[in-house]
């Protein structure tokens, strides 16, 4: 118990120091009359990040100069999750095409 009440004296001690290094160089905002802002709005709900929705989407598309390469995620027999390995989604379509029907 002694230890622990040291480690969060210690802590508070950190954060008080770290409040008034920041303190220094925040200043409060003053708006006066007819001044002009700019404002970013963005939506909170639905955000489509890389033009699609999912985990995993921004790996599944590889850009090249003149083309993209989709690419599928691909957990062989016998391995495991770490072990999955990133496909061209066109040869393995030519491969196995009952996986993708």
């Amino acid at each position: 118990m002694e230890k622990v009440k040291i480690f969060k004296e210690r802590l508070k001690t950190a954060k008080s120091r770290q409040k008034s290094y920041s303190a220094v160089r925040r200043r409060d905002l003053e708006f006066k009359e007819d001044d002009w802002l700019f404002l970013k709005v963005s939506p909170m709900k639905g955000i489509m990040r890389f033009g699609k929705k999912g985990k995993l989407s921004s790996r599944q598309d590889r850009k090249l100069r003149n083309k993209e390469i989709a690419s599928v995620k691909l957990l062989w027999q016998n391995q495991q999750v770490e072990e999955a390995t990133w496909e061209a989604e066109d040869e393995m379509k030519k491969k196995y095409p009952h996986l993708f029907e």
